[in-house]
C-alpha cells in the first residue's frame, strides 16, 4: 500500500464506514438472534414434539384401525366360522387362517378367537379350553370370571389398560388386551376377537419423541385410563396424571411433582390422548451452550469483518475504481472482490434468465397460434411480442401450411423432430426482406409458416410470382432437412398481420387439396376457385371454400366475414327473387353440409326456421347464428377430444410403463399427435412432464415389489423397464435417501432370499 493511501482521510472514512455498516447491523442482529434463541428454543422443541407426536398418533391409530379391519375380515372368513373351528378336520384350516391374520400386524403379540358360550378358545397355536386359557394368562387386575364375562358380553371394541400378566414359568409382561366383538355393528355378536399387545409395542412408537431429552409419555383412552406409559425413571401422582389427561391439545407448562415441565398433548379422532412431559430445566442448559456459541461466532465475525472492511475500503478508494470494480465483477468472476449477496443476485438472475429462455419457445408458438386462429392478440402488448422476437413490420403477409402423410416417416425419422422446427423457427431470406416465423400445429407432421415480405410493386402478377418463388425456396429448405418433400398449401397475401387468420384458413384449404394431389405437391388458394361463373353475382368459389374451412376450424370471425361478403355481393347485384333464393340456398346448403360432416346433426331440425326469411338481412342473422353454433360445437369438441386423448394416453402409459421402449416418439406415432404438443398438453394436465411421470410409476412399482416380493433387485428393476441398474440405484438413493436394499430392510415386510445391502454394493460398485 502506498504511503499517501495510509495518510488519506478519505481512506480512513471509507474504512470506518465499512466497519460501521457491517458492525452495527451485526450487533443488532446478534442481540436479536440471542433473544430469539432464548425465547423460541423451547417453543421450537415443543413444536417439533407436537409434529412427532402427531406422527406417532397417526401410526398408532392406523395400527388400531388395522386390528379392527382384521377382526372384520375374521368375521366374514368362512374358515373361521364355529362350524369349521369345531370340525375335527377343518379346524386345522381355522388355525392356519388365524396364523395368517396374526402375521398381518406387527404389534400383535397373541390373537385369540372365541365363540360366545363356547368352552373352547382358538389361537394360531391351536385350540384350548377356556379354563386352561385363564390359568395360562393371569392378569393382575382382570379376574378369570371378568375375563370370561367380557369375552361373552362385550359389544364394542374395548382396550384394557396395560397391566402385568403372569404367563407361568416366572414370565411376566406388561400387556394390553383389545377386545373386538364380531360380527361388527351387530347388536348380537356371535364371538369376540382378543388381541394381546405388549405395552412396549406402543410406547416404542413414541419413544423417539423425547430424542435427547428425559421425560414421560402417556397414552390415555377416551375415559382417561392410562393405556400405556413410559416414565423413564420419573414418577408423578395420580392427580397429576388426571391433569395431563384433561389438557387441551397443544403445548402447556405445568408443575409436576414440584418441578416445571413442558407438556405436549395430542388427541386422535378415536378419543385417545397422547401426552409427553419433559422437565423444563433441560431447555435452559441448552441456552448456555447457545450463548457460548453466539459469543464465539460474534468474535470471529468481528475479526473477519474488520479485515474484510479494510480490504474493501482499499478497493473502493476512488469513485472511478468503484465503477471499474463493478464492471469487472459483472464481466469476470472474482471471489476475492465479490460479496455473497452479489453472487447470489447474479446466480438468481441467471437462473431466471435460463427459465425464461426455456419457456420462450412455447410462449412464442402459443402467440403465433392465437394469431393464426383469431387474427389478433389484443391482450398482449407490443413490447411483450418484441421481447419474444415477434415483429410484424412487412408490407405483405401470407400463411403457408405444410405437412407429410401420417406414415411417410418411421418414428425415429419423424419430420416433426427438433431439427426441422429449429430450421423454420425464424428464417430470413435476404431477397425482398422475407421473414418467416414457424408455428408447430397440434396435428402430427403439420407445420405452418407465417411469411412476411417487402416489395414496391403493386402488380398482381408480379406479386403472385414473388409468392410462388418464396414458397418454392421454403419447400427446398424443408425438403433438404426432412429428406422428403412436404405437401404445401398457400393462402392469399394480406397487407396487415391481423388478417393472417384468413390467410391461414385459405392455406389450410389449399393444403387439404394438396394432400389429395399427392406428397410434394404445392397448391395456392387463389387457384382453387377456378374460372368465375358468367353471372358475376353468384357466390365465388373461394368464398365458399373459406367459409367451409373456417367452420371446420371453428374460426367464427372468418366465417362471419365470408357470410357477409357473399350476401353483400347479392345486395349489390339485386338478381331476381327466384335466382336470389337459389343462391342463398347454395350458401345455406354449404353450411349445413359442413355441419353434418362435423357430426352436428341437430342443425337438421333448424332447416324450417333457416329457410324462412323475408330479407337478406334476416337471412344473414340466421346464417351468422348457424355459424356461431357450428364454431362453438367445433371448439367444445376440440377441447373434449384433446382432454379425452390425454386421458387415453395416460391410461396407455399406466398399462405399458414397464416397456423399456416407451417414449414420446412411440406415443406420438401411436396416437397421431405432435410429440411437442403432447408433451406440453400432458404437463399442463398432469402437473409433471412425461419423463417424470414414467419415472414415478416405475419407482412406485419397484417399491411395491421390494416390500411384497423376495425377487432380486436386478430382476425388479429390469421388470419395470429400467435396464441401467446402477444408475437406477443412484437415482433411487437421491430421491428416497437410501438404497433400494436399505429401503427393503428398513420396512422389513418380507425376508429376501439374499442380502439387500450386498445387492446394492454389487450394482453400485
Amino acid at each position: 500500500m502506498k504511503w499517501n493511501h495510509i495518510k488519506s482521510k478519505l481512506l480512513f472514512k471509507y474504512t470506518l464506514s465499512y466497519i460501521a455498516i457491517f458492525l452495527i447491523p451485526l450487533v443488532i442482529l446478534t442481540i436479536f438472534i440471542y433473544q430469539s434463541a432464548v425465547q423460541n428454543l423451547r417453543s421450537e422443541i415443543e413444536q417439533t414434539n407436537v409434529n412427532q407426536m402427531v406422527q406417532a398418533k397417526t401410526v398408532i391409530d392406523e395400527r388400531m384401525k388395522e386390528l379392527q379391519e382384521i377382526a372384520t375380515r375374521i368375521a366374514y372368513d368362512e374358515q373361521l366360522t364355529s362350524y369349521w373351528a369345531h370340525h375335527p378336520y377343518y379346524s386345522r384350516e381355522t388355525i392356519g387362517a388365524l396364523t395368517k391374520y396374526k402375521a398381518t400386524s406387527s404389534i400383535i403379540n397373541e390373537l385369540y378367537l372365541y365363540f360366545r358360550g363356547d368352552e373352547l378358545i382358538f389361537s394360531p397355536q391351536g385350540m384350548e379350553r377356556i379354563d386352561v386359557f385363564t390359568n395360562k394368562y393371569k392378569f393382575q387386575s382382570w379376574s378369570k370370571t371378568d375375563l370370561v364375562q367380557d369375552l361373552n358380553t362385550v359389544r364394542y371394541p374395548t382396550m384394557r389398560p396395560a397391566e402385568i400378566v403372569d404367563q407361568g414359568d416366572s414370565v411376566q409382561k406388561s400387556m394390553l388386551a383389545y377386545l373386538v366383538p364380531i360380527t361388527p355393528n351387530n347388536p348380537t355378536p356371535h364371538g369376540t376377537v382378543m388381541y394381546l399387545i405388549n405395552e412396549s409395542n406402543l410406547t416404542d412408537l413414541i419413544e423417539s419423541i423425547l430424542t435427547n431429552y428425559n421425560g414421560m409419555t402417556y397414552i390415555f383412552d377416551n375415559n382417561g385410563q392410562v393405556l400405556a406409559a413410559n416414565h423413564q425413571g420419573e414418577t408423578i401422582t395420580e392427580e397429576d396424571v388426571a391433569t395431563l389427561y384433561q389438557l387441551e391439545p397443544g403445548t402447556h407448562s405445568l408443575t409436576l411433582d414440584g418441578e416445571s415441565h413442558s407438556v405436549v398433548s395430542v388427541k386422535s379422532d378415536s378419543g385417545w390422548s397422547y401426552v409427553t412431559a419433559m422437565p423444563s430445566s433441560q431447555f435452559f442448559s441448552r441456552i448456555v451452550h447457545i450463548q457460548t456459541f453466539i459469543v464465539l461466532v460474534f468474535s470471529l465475525v468481528v475479526v473477519m469483518g474488520t479485515i474484510l472492511a479494510i480490504i474493501l475500503a482499499r478497493r473502493q478508494y476512488h469513485p472511478i475504481s468503484d465503477l471499474m470494480e463493478f464492471i469487472r465483477i459483472k464481466t469476470v468472476s472474482d471471489a476475492a472482490t465479490s460479496s455473497n449477496e452479489l453472487e447470489w443476485i447474479k446466480n438468481t438472475l441467471n437462473d431466471y434468465s435460463q427459465r425464461i429462455d426455456l419457456q420462450e419457445p412455447y410462449a412464442r408458438n402459443h402467440i403465433l397460434l392465437l394469431l393464426l386462429k383469431h387474427g389478433h392478440t389484443a391482450e398482449l402488448t407490443t413490447e411483450f411480442k418484441e421481447t419474444l422476437g415477434l415483429r410484424f413490420n412487412r408490407s405483405y403477409y401470407f400463411v403457408v401450411c405444410m405437412g407429410w402423410e401420417a406414415h411417410a416417416f418411421p418414428i425415429d425419422a419423424n419430420p416433426d423432430r427438433r431439427s426441422v422446427l429449429q430450421l423454420i423457427n425464424e428464417l430470413e431470406l435476404p431477397e425482398h426482406s422475407v421473414h418467416v416465423y414457424g408455428v408447430e400445429l397440434p396435428q402430427p407432421n403439420r407445420l405452418a409458416l407465417i411469411v412476411g415480405f417487402n416489395t414496391d410493386t403493386g402488380d398482381e402478377a408480379r406479386l403472385q410470382s414473388l409468392m410462388e418463388s418464396i414458397v418454392e425456396k421454403l419447400r427446398k429448405l424443408v425438403t433438404e432437412q426432412a429428406g422428403l418433400p412436404p405437401a404445401i398449401g398457400s393462402g392469399t397475401r394480406y397487407s396487415q398481420a391481423e388478417q393472417l387468420n384468413q390467410s391461414y384458413i385459405e392455406a389450410s384449404t389449399a393444403f387439404e387439396s394438396s394432400m389429395l394431389n399427392g406428397q410434394g405437391s404445392t397448391t395456392f388458394f387463389n387457384k382453387l376457385s377456378g374460372p368465375q361463373h358468367n353471372c358475376s353475382f353468384w357466390v365465388p368459389m373461394d368464398v365458399l371454400l373459406k367459409l367451409v374451412q373456417s367452420l371446420k376450424q371453428g374460426s367464427y370471425d372468418v366465417a362471419v366475414q365470408m357470410v357477409s361478403t357473399a350476401l353483400n355481393n347479392l345486395k349489390a347485384e339485386q338478381p331476381s327473387v327466384a335466382l336470389l333464393r337459389c343462391i342463398c340456398f347454395d350458401i345455406l346448403n354449404t353450411m349445413l353440409k359442413t355441419a353434418l360432416e362435423l357430426g352436428i346433426h341437430h342443425v337438421v331440425s333448424e332447416i324450417p326456421r333457416l329457410t324462412s326469411f323475408d330479407s337478406l338481412e334476416q337471412l344473414e342473422k340466421k346464417l351468422i347464428g348457424l355459424a356461431a353454433d357450428i364454431c362453438a360445437h367445433v371448439e367444445a369438441k376440440s377441447e373434449t377430444e384433446e382432454s379425452s386423448l390425454i386421458e387415453q394416453i395416460t391410461a396407455y402409459i399406466d398399462d405399458h410403463f414397464t416397456d423399456y421402449n416407451l417414449s414420446l416418439g412411440v406415443i406420438s406415432s401411436r396416437f397421431s399427435i405432435s410429440s411437442s404438443h403432447f408433451s406440453r398438453s400432458f404437463k399442463e394436465k398432469m402437473g409433471i412432464n412425461f419423463s417424470q411421470y414414467i419415472w414415478q410409476k416405475r419407482m412406485d412399482e419397484v417399491i411395491r415389489q421390494l416390500l411384497y416380493t423376495n425377487d432380486s433387485l436386478k430382476d425388479i428393476i429390469t421388470r419395470v423397464g429400467y435396464l441401467d441398474t446402477p444408475n437406477f440405484i443412484r437415482k433411487f438413493k437421491k430421491e428416497m435417501g437410501c438404497t433400494p436394499g436399505q429401503y427393503r430392510k428398513m420396512h422389513n415386510r418380507n425376508e429376501a432370499s439374499n442380502s439387500p445391502d450386498d445387492e446394492d454394493e454389487e450394482y453400485s460398485g
